[in-house]
């Protein structure tokens, strides 16, 4: 009974487990989930091995004194059941307080990290991440910058049956996008995460983050990569959300403070290049006057 309490906060810390990091993670962190690069992936990550660990000892503790009294009273050993009920009430006090500290014990920690995983305060930057079939839209609502990002086309090729292209000869094979979303490193960066047509969900395993985007709702999410983990992390959409659902990479380009400063500014100037000219403003000598009561009269 114990475990089977443990495990919904054993699976929410784990859901990462089976996915590969960007990073060249190797041993056991490829058949464990990644302690990834920001303070709240590897508070996950320590949750994650302190329940594990746990419910190994308590599997431990269950399974040993099942195998033993299996052993020792076999019915080979002239083991002959009685068919009385032995009633301990220290042994049934002791099974039940000692689980009730163990949960309390997890359940604080627990809960202080969930508290902080949606502390969305005292953010640097924000952006707005909406998902779409088949892509993701970036938009930096304080910068005046927005892009599509979207599969990259030779993983797009290659996944077509008759392409042939094999799979193996393209780099992060269905892991890649045309645009990369582009963060600063030691930047608490706040996500506004919704989405234009279904449920989608946008996790990236490293980064600790994994937030349902839905029509007509905004999620909030953070993270705050440290300063001397800069790079390239992938991710995908958790949600099913139709035909082409497993083509639906993320891939969070990391940089430094003055290299994202450029970036933004090189992305800025050419967004603002590209905006269609604004009309002219109407001036009032340019207006057309407003017809007279005798004009009107004569037009009745």
């Amino acid at each position: 009974m114990t475990c089977a309490k443990l495990a919904p906060l054993a699976l929410a810390a784990a859901a990462a487990s089976g996915f590969p990091a960007a990073q060249a993670d190797s041993g056991w962190s490829q058949l464990n989930m990644p302690r990834g690069v920001t303070e709240i992936s590897r508070k996950i990550y320590d949750l994650h091995m302190e329940i594990f660990w746990v419910c190994v000892a308590i599997a431990v503790v269950v399974f040993g004194a099942m195998i033993w009294s299996i052993i020792t009273y076999r019915k080979s050993r002239g083991a002959i059941p009685d068919g009385t009920l032995v009633h301990n009430t220290k042994v049934e006090v002791i099974w039940t307080v000692v689980p009730v500290f163990i949960l309390i014990a997890m359940a604080v920690p627990a809960a202080r990290t969930l508290v902080e995983i949606e502390d969305t305060t005292k953010t640097e930057l924000t952006i707005k991440v909406t998902g779409f079939q088949w892509g993701w839209n970036y938009d930096y609502l304080d910068q005046g910058v927005s892009y599509y990002s979207r599969l990259d086309r030779r993983s797009d090729a290659a996944r077509e049956l008759l392409s042939g292209i094999d799979p193996h000869t393209v780099d992060h094979y269905l892991l890649n996008v045309d645009h990369p979303l582009v963060v600063p490193v030691d930047t608490k960066v706040r996500l506004l995460i919704t989405a234009a047509d279904v449920i989608h969900s946008w996790w990236v395993p490293a980064l600790g983050v994994k937030k349902d985007a839905i029509p007509g709702f905004v999620n909030e999410a953070w993270f705050k990569v440290d300063p001397d983990k800069p790079g390239l992390y992938r991710g995908q959409c958790a949600e099913l959300c139709g035909r082409d659902h497993a083509f639906m990479p993320i891939v969070v380009d990391v940089r430094s403070k003055a290299e994202f400063a450029a970036w933004l500014k090189e992305k800025a100037a050419r967004a603002q290049a590209a905006a269609p000219p604004a009309a002219p403003a109407v001036t009032p000598s340019a207006a057309p006057a407003a017809p007279t009561t005798a004009s009107a009269a004569t037009a009745s």
